[in-house]
């Protein structure tokens, strides 16, 4: 079917919805004044609205929402609100909830879809959470590292742990790893991703195409947990431990 230039032009507001994980919902606003395509996610609420310049084609804008997919959800993650992990809510261990419990047990533990805590001063709770997870990305890190370590027949020097919000990981040049203990927040094949990230690093320190085809080597389906990260990473923060 033949649609003219003129039939295609955005004149009313209207509503898309953006596909993937979550789905998001984009308002489509025409606007005189607008001079150009311009994307706002509100910090309020979240809304998001492409305001669209008078002339510009339905299909343009819906194109320009997409082309920014990723853009739009880190920013929804960025103004989603700081949650503080207490006794009865639940914190996402390697991608699933988990229900936060106390127990009379010596040690905290993960188990059966559960953060399992010994009685304490529940204004601790939090800062316990932390070290569970700090313990359980330890483990989870060196045993990834280790085992991508072993494919490529590379050392790697000492593994740190650390709360950044710039990368999830650094392989230094001297072979030391450093990664983000959030990981292990996330599905275990993105926390493994990660490892195999850095570890191909051991053998070439840059990003080029001989890069990517270490870490394709190494962890076949890396895309996958890769847009996860760019789509969900920036969630893994709202999580507040410490005052």
């Amino acid at each position: 079917m033949f649609w003219s230039k003129q039939a295609s032009r955005l004149t009313e507001a209207e509503h898309i919805d953006l596909a993937g994980t979550p789905d998001v919902t984009v308002l489509l606003r025409p606007s005189v004044r607008a001079r150009r395509l311009s994307l706002r996610v509100s910090k309020l609420d979240g809304r998001v609205t492409l305001t669209v310049p008078h002339g510009a084609s339905r299909h343009e804008a819906v194109r320009f929402v997409s082309e920014r997919a990723d853009w739009i959800r880190k920013h929804l993650a960025d103004a989603m609100p700081e949650k503080r992990p207490a006794l009865g809510s639940t914190l996402p261990f390697l991608g699933q909830s988990h229900q936060i419990t106390e127990a009379p047990i010596r040690a905290a533990r993960v188990r059966d879809g559960k953060f399992i805590l010994p009685p304490g001063d529940a204004r601790k709770t939090a800062v316990r959470l932390e070290a569970l997870l700090k313990r359980e990305a330890r483990d989870r890190l060196a045993k990834a590292s280790d085992h991508y370590a072993d494919m490529v027949g590379r050392n790697f020097g000492r593994l740190t742990l650390r709360d950044t919000r710039s990368r999830w990981g650094s392989c230094s040049s001297t072979g030391n790893l450093m990664y983000s203990w959030r990981l292990v927040m996330a599905p275990e094949a993105v926390l493994d991703y990660v490892a195999a990230h850095e570890v191909a690093h051991l053998v070439h320190m840059d990003h080029s195409a001989a890069f990517w085809a270490q870490v394709e080597a190494i962890c076949p389906a890396y895309q996958t947990p890769r847009q996860w990260l760019r789509n969900h990473g920036a969630g893994l923060h709202r999580y507040r431990f410490r005052d």
